[in-house]
């Protein structure tokens, strides 16, 4: 329910230019998204929208795109230059890094956004993270070190 409508608040703020949390909260109760102007506030937060303003000087709410986009990049290229070495003991992710760089690659991880992984702890050269299978661990080890490759 809750991604559905996170999608259609996509949709409608590609298709409109929505000024207020209350226009958007209407436009998805036309669109049949029952929903309060409370709720639409928390999605706003949650899928980080921000105004922008037009060329007929009002606001309207947009995803930064970009944004996103350069800030991916610059996690993947804390976890390639930080990360020593990877593997896995069944379905925990052992992450070696340079000395004092297991928390910025660790923060680095939470922000990739892996759904794979439960939970992580960094010390100071060492990242341990709780994968939620060993079938998933291997799948992960594979892609973070396709992530070191590729830079």
């Amino acid at each position: 329910m809750k991604t559905n409508r996170h999608l259609k608040i996509l949709e409608i703020i590609e298709k409109k230019d929505i000024e207020t949390q209350e226009e958007l909260c209407a436009c998805l109760n036309e669109e049949g998204v029952k929903t309060t102007q409370a709720t639409v506030s928390r999605d706003i937060r949650e899928l980080k929208l921000t105004k922008v303003s037009t060329p007929g000087g009002k606001q309207k709410y947009t995803q930064l795109r970009e944004e996103k986009a350069i800030m991916i990049d610059k996690f993947h290229r804390i976890f390639k230059e930080g990360v020593v070495r990877l593997d896995t003991a069944q379905n925990i992710l052992v992450i070696k890094t340079v000395s004092g760089m297991a928390m910025a690659v660790a923060a680095a991880l939470d922000e990739m956004g892996w759904p794979q992984i439960v939970g992580s702890i960094a010390g100071d050269d060492t990242i341990m993270c709780a994968v939620k299978t060993n079938e998933d661990a291997q799948d992960l080890l594979r892609q973070l070190n396709r992530v070191i490759k590729e830079g």
